[in-house]
């Protein structure tokens, strides 16, 4: 029988993310930048689709930002990617909006869409980058990440990679845990992220690119930070 409504399109998600008070510092090669546990994995929704992962994901945060760990395992190959096609594989898209406005089908100034990639950059074309690009039909802009700012660091693998990177505060616009506290207001993020990968396919959160994800915040999931 054929999916009319894919089963993830069905619900609300609401994942945890762990709150780690030394995620970072500037990386270096061959160090770890977050080095994040398996306490710290988000929840794999990929049976809900009937769909073999390809793909782990770890998020933390605290009041300085938030981080992200992804683990790729299974490629036969190197991984390939060129920072001037930011989106194309191999690498990670996240989208995140600050506000959890789940409501809006057009990016409001809150909304963020980076992408991160474990080659392509460098004289060699052999360093990890890591880009903010705009958010298409968006209702406002949101202020741009400084090329070259973000932190990622990358970890190539006998049979995939480790991708890891750090948002600071200021990268993400709207982000303020102390004001939340004060208002006695739980932090929420809207949440979307996708694996992109030239040899094992494509790894999404919930639903799959028959839906507008890239620029629809209504499609995104939420991340609860504890």
């Amino acid at each position: 029988m054929t999916e009319v409504v894919p089963h993830p399109f069905l619900f609300r998600f609401s994942l945890p993310v762990r709150r780690c008070d030394s995620p970072t510092g500037e990386p270096k090669r061959g160090k770890r930048l977050l080095d994040l546990s398996a306490d710290f994995a988000l929840p794999d929704l990929s049976e809900l689709r009937g769909v073999r992962p390809i793909g782990e994901v770890r998020a933390a945060w605290n009041d300085e930002g938030l981080g992200f760990s992804v683990l790729v395992r299974g490629k036969k190959h190197p991984p390939a990617a060129e920072e001037r096609t930011p989106t194309m594989p191999d690498g990670v898209q996240l989208w995140i909006d600050t506000r959890n406005t789940q409501s809006i089908h057009r990016a409001s100034r809150y909304c963020h869409h980076f992408c991160f990639a474990p080659t392509g950059a460098g004289r060699d074309g052999e360093q990890p980058f890591g880009v903010q690009l705009p958010i298409a039909q968006a209702r406002e802009a949101t202020p741009l990440a400084a090329k070259g700012s973000l932190l990622v660091n990358a970890e190539i693998l006998p049979d995939g990679y480790r991708l890891e990177t750090w948002l600071r505060r200021d990268q993400l616009q709207g982000f303020d845990p102390a004001a939340n506290r004060e208002a006695g207001t739980p932090i929420k993020l809207g949440f979307f992220y996708e694996i992109r990968d030239s040899e094992l396919g494509d790894q999404t959160l919930t639903v799959d690119a028959s839906f507008p994800f890239s620029h629809d915040p209504s499609l995104w999931s939420t991340l609860e930070l504890t």
